[in-house]
């Protein structure tokens, strides 16, 4: 398919912004095009300036020449406006695909004046609904937090979108606009399944006796503190009441040989299905799913990869990750 004009000028203004986290507006990364107000000021100016020659008015030179002025001065205040200012990305985490992603900026302005009407925009999408702006004022000598979104298409690991910022400040006849590249890449996790079905039974750890062995009786080995995961049945209620009533919230659980020697796998293989990007929809929907539960699990991927079991946010982000970055 070839390539319009417009888009390999895009592409070339893209490829001299190097990729960075933080950016200071200056003259070699601002630029100034007139904006269609501009234009149609422009023309105005022409046939002001005609009519004034053809009838040798006074006053239409002085009309032409002070719009002329002011829109030149309009030119030199609409720079000052955008340069000088410090973008710095503040914050982007990881998300799933096909959910909007936000990432949040910090304007910076060290000098002392304020700047008026300034936007920010996807650079994809700058030029598709109005809508798609953020625009804010930043005080002298302070800053101001703006926040973007976007919605990733694919998992993995991806640079953040190029950011366009623009200023039309003060008259409007001139767009000051500049690009910025954040350099900082983000997981995008698999998008995970809408109606998962429930999570897969816990299976002996390799090495132990098996269900049926460690199933005989009600027999248990002591007991231990609780951990998010054990099931309610273990819980030991006569020490638990008696914790309450010292005003102790610490659970105590019975230690089962089936507790100890059982495990929650989320296992490729569990989950039945032969399409690769459904099974690990699926299984990032489990994890979310044992994450909420407050179970302790590993993660069994489809390459053979294993994650050791473990709980807790860091232990489902490392979880995502991995499946984000499955081949």
């Amino acid at each position: 398919m070839p390539v319009s004009p417009a888009a390999r000028i895009r592409r070339w203004i893209l490829a001299r912004q190097p990729r960075t986290d933080q950016l200071t507006l200056t003259q070699a990364n601002v630029y100034i095009l007139p904006s269609r107000a501009g234009w149609a000021l422009l023309l105005t100016l022409l046939v002001l300036l005609v009519a004034a020659i053809n009838y040798q008015l006074k006053l239409g030179y002085l009309l032409t020449f002070l719009l002329a002025g002011s829109a030149a001065a309009s030119m030199i205040v609409g720079h000052a406006n955008l340069r000088g200012l410090r973008l710095q990305l503040q914050g982007a985490g990881g998300g799933f695909a096909h959910a909007p992603l936000s990432m949040r900026i910090m304007l910076g302005n060290p000098g002392r004046g304020r700047r008026w009407g300034i936007g920010l925009a996807l650079h994809e999408a700058a030029k598709a609904r109005p809508g798609d702006w953020t625009w804010v004022d930043v005080p002298e000598q302070s800053g101001t937090p703006a926040e973007l979104a976007f919605t990733p298409r694919q998992r993995g690991l991806h640079a953040l979108p190029a950011v366009q910022v623009l200023t039309r400040y003060p008259l409007g006849a001139f767009k000051v606009w500049a690009i910025w590249r954040p350099q900082t890449r983000v997981w995008i996790y698999p998008a995970p399944e809408a109606h998962p079905p429930p999570l897969p039974e816990a299976s002996p750890e390799s090495g132990g006796q098996g269900h049926a062995a460690v199933r005989s009786g009600d027999e248990f080995d002591g007991v231990r503190a609780y951990r998010p995961g054990d099931s309610l049945k273990l819980v030991v209620w006569k020490k638990a009441a008696q914790a309450f009533a010292t005003g102790s919230h610490q659970l105590i659980s019975r230690d089962r040989p089936y507790a100890s020697q059982h495990r929650l796998w989320l296992d490729a293989r569990a989950t039945g299905l032969h399409d690769p990007e459904a099974c690990l929809s699926r299984l990032a929907a489990w994890v979310l799913l044992a994450q909420q539960q407050g179970h302790t699990w590993g993660l069994r991927l489809p390459h053979g990869q294993e994650i050791a079991p473990d709980s807790g946010a860091a232990h489902a982000t490392r979880c995502l990750e991995a499946l984000a970055a499955c081949p």
